[in-house]
């Protein structure tokens, strides 16, 4: 196992104490030192960052090459053309880029932010190519959602065929936004559909989500490791709206809501305490990072919110960010305890538990 130079002095000086209080022999010491490597460097990030910025850089270029007036005018004769040649425009390099993104992908499957880097160019193409169709069809209605819909449609069967989770990812969060805007526009674009608000909506959007995942990728084998990506959307969008209902409630009026009393909105701090408690439970019995690790971050996401709520106005300012200060610290210093004893119980269990 490779590990940074600050981990590996953490474990040397754990293997040290060890082996100084005869808790590990001579031969478990060497053992243990002989499971793990320090590297100098970080290649794999190093790697990750070098495709976004690579990605950044083609951005720059496009943008660039504006202030060449040869290429304004071509550019301008480009975009003068009709929408429909625009949008068949972009759909042909989306599907290039798809094409190239999947020929790397099966030549090179070690090159996963190269190949991901591929396929998000793709995105940004369909995306081009779906809004041109839009301004094609436009009838003035308004019914933008559609295209959302389509664009959900495409890159679920795409991310899926592909096995893109990049892919997959940009499906979830068209679909999401599909489901806003449809219920926006049935509601004739008001603060309520069915009686909820937007908030409220994604609620029961995020839980969705996730009894999906849950039961069609732990069936579905050739496909699940999507399982994460779309349980981790799926409990954002829960989590968030759980949080916003907890500040504004089921109130569509900000005038209204500004009105309200404190304990009227009360009983949706305890929905959300609720909920978080509940993905720690289910984090801790059946060993998932992904729910504990939600549920712990907005459980303090909860109190911290209700701090500010409840003491912003009567508590002097130098003393309220004073506590504040007081507790991040505190909470930083028990979770670096906790990141190191899990680090150094990871490494001394048996090699066969921690290749599960």
């Amino acid at each position: 196992m490779q590990v940074s130079k600050k981990k590996g002095k953490v474990l040397d000086d754990a293997i040290k104490h060890w082996r100084k209080t005869d808790v590990i022999s001579k031969s478990e010491s060497s053992k243990l030192k002989a499971s793990y490597e320090v590297v100098s460097f970080d290649w794999r990030r190093l790697a990750k960052y070098s495709f976004q910025l690579a990605i950044a850089c083609i951005i720059i270029s496009v943008a660039s090459i504006l202030f060449d007036q040869w290429l304004i005018e071509l550019l301008e004769k480009l975009f003068n053309e009709a929408d429909s040649i625009k949008c068949i425009g972009f759909a042909i390099l989306s599907v290039g880029l798809y094409a190239i993104g999947v020929r790397r992908k099966n030549q090179q499957p070690n090159k996963v932010y190269s190949n991901e880097a591929t396929f998000f160019l793709g995105v940004l193409a369909t995306a081009a190519s779906i809004a041109f169709l839009g301004k094609m069809m436009d009838t003035g209605s308004g019914h933008f959602s559609l295209l959302l819909l389509l664009a959900a449609i495409i890159y679920a069967f795409l991310g899926l065929w592909f096995s893109s989770k990049l892919v997959w990812l940009f499906a979830l969060l068209s679909l999401g936004g599909w489901f806003g805007a449809e219920t926006g526009y049935a509601s004739g674009w008001g603060a309520y559909y069915l009686s909820m608000n937007y908030p409220l909506r994604f609620v029961f959007f995020g839980l969705a989500l996730i009894l999906f995942g849950s039961y069609t990728f732990n069936y579905w084998k050739a496909r699940r490791d999507f399982l994460s990506t779309t349980k981790a959307v799926g409990l954002l969008y829960l989590f968030i709206a759980l949080w916003l209902m907890s500040i504004f409630g089921n109130y569509g009026d900000i005038d209204i809501w500004k009105t309200a009393k404190q304990i009227e909105l009360f009983h949706w701090s305890i929905l959300f305490a609720v909920a978080a408690i509940g993905s720690i439970y289910h984090g801790i019995k059946y060993n998932d990072g992904m729910t504990r690790g939600f549920g712990l971050t907005f459980i303090f996401i909860n109190l911290y919110t209700r701090f500010f709520e409840y003491f912003w106005e009567s508590i002097h300012k130098a003393i309220f960010f004073a506590l504040l200060a007081l507790s991040f610290w505190y909470l930083g210093t028990k979770a670096e305890k906790i990141w190191q004893l899990s680090l150094v119980k990871n490494l001394t269990r048996p090699k066969s538990a921690r290749t599960k």
